[in-house]
């Protein structure tokens, strides 16, 4: 009995505790917190503005001159004066200058620096070959080699080497003058010295000289067409370019740099237009105008590509409508080699090739591809190209060009 009222009173004292902790804190929750008081800064000084009545007071009286009363320095820059100018009104902006390229008549002679790299794969090789004591099999096998790297082609090789066997064989002692001549006349003699390599660009009874210039991608046609109208202008001729690549951007506006600067007028049409149509218009043009040469510049053509090479055609046949094409010039890379000479052959079958100009004949480029691709399509080189400059575009010399390649 005494533990039951025991845990009774243990139980009343654990409920009035429970309630008694409850109580107190709802009375906490609803007291309001305490509030900080503000901490409050004095205001930094500022400039004094001005009041309302400063500002709206009368304007004081101040003493005033008459224009009479005032005196002028006698000295205006002394006094500080500022002189006014007269400012002229802008000229107006003077058309490009038309040039006045460097004459043709022994360009190459000038540009034989340029066909250095040549000279020491195939004159000076022949050369240190030829001025051997003994001149065995061993040796001549080596200067056959010699000219087939340089891409003389293996027919003119094995004629040159058989002419060199026997005018040496009867010449007996070799000195370093002699060999050089006996080197240079066969040289020039495989090249062919007799061979006709003017641009016939002089104008006819049917109307202006019509040149045609082809080739495929990227040998350089229209930077070509338009050094060949420096080389014709500096020859005094007046030239009309025809701009009738229409398929690479921007090739028209190419030729037309081209030819303002030598003062020839562009004739050109829509960009992916008819090139025959821009070909036509350009003849009918430079015959209106009674120029002397018409150069139309095709648009690169794959060699492998029927369809395009059969367009190529197209355009011959529509130009000669006005007359007679006078010369179609092949433009060919002679850094390709053999390659060259297969576009060669495919353009040949396609249109009547009269001559070839050969770009980018410095550098590493062999000089043997001038017999090669002579020999290919039995005409001649009237054009090679020695650099990048403008009038860096030679006619074809070959007594200049064999002395460029073996040396002095």
């Amino acid at each position: 009995m005494e533990y039951v009222i025991l845990a009774v009173v243990i139980a009343v004292v654990a409920v009035g505790a429970i309630a008694g902790l409850v109580v107190s804190g709802r009375r906490r929750q609803q007291l309001p917190p305490k509030s900080q008081a503000p901490v409050i800064t004095a205001p930094k000084p500022t400039p004094r503005e001005p009041q309302v009545g400063e500002e709206s007071a009368p304007p004081t009286e101040e003493p005033r001159r008459t224009v009479e009363e005032v005196e002028l320095p006698a000295d205006p820059e002394a006094a500080g004066a500022v002189e006014v100018v007269e400012v002229e009104p802008a000229e107006a902006e003077a058309a490009p200058a038309v040039e006045v390229p460097e004459p043709t008549a022994g360009r190459l002679v000038r540009l034989r620096s340029r066909l250095s790299r040549s000279q020491n794969s195939l004159g000076k090789g022949l050369l240190s070959l030829l001025s051997r004591e003994h001149l065995d099999e061993d040796t001549w096998e080596e200067i056959e080699d010699t000219l087939l790297t340089a891409d003389v082609g293996v027919a003119p090789t094995q004629e040159l080497v058989e002419r060199l066997r026997t005018r040496v064989k009867v010449l007996g002692t070799r000195t370093p003058d002699e060999l050089r001549a006996l080197l240079r006349e066969e040289l020039v003699e495989l090249i062919g010295k007799d061979a006709d390599r003017t641009v016939r660009s002089t104008k006819h009874e049917e109307g202006p000289a019509v040149v045609l210039v082809v080739g495929v991608n990227g040998v350089g046609k229209t930077t070509t067409t338009g050094k060949l109208a420096r080389v014709l202008v500096a020859d005094g001729r007046t030239v009309v370019l025809g701009a009738a690549d229409t398929f690479r951007a921007a090739a028209a506006d190419q030729l037309q740099t081209w030819g303002e600067r030598v003062g020839a007028r562009t004739v050109r049409g829509p960009e992916g237009g008819d090139p025959a149509s821009i070909a036509f218009d350009a003849v009918k043009e430079g015959i209106a105008e009674g120029v002397d040469t018409v150069l139309i510049d095709t648009a690169g053509r794959l060699h492998t590509k029927t369809g395009l090479m059969d367009e190529l055609g197209k355009v011959k046949r529509v130009v000669e409508k006005h007359g007679p094409v006078d010369e179609v010039l092949l433009v060919l890379d002679a850094t390709t080699g053999q390659n060259g000479l297969i576009q060669a052959r495919v353009f040949a079958e396609v249109v009547d090739i009269t001559g070839i100009v050969l770009t980018k004949l410095d550098g590493t480029a062999k000089g043997g591809i001038v017999v090669a691709v002579q020999r290919e399509l039995g005409v001649p080189v009237k054009l090679i190209g020695l650099g990048e400059g403008a009038d860096d575009l030679a006619p074809f010399e070959p007594g200049a060009f064999v002395d460029a390649l073996i040396g002095d």
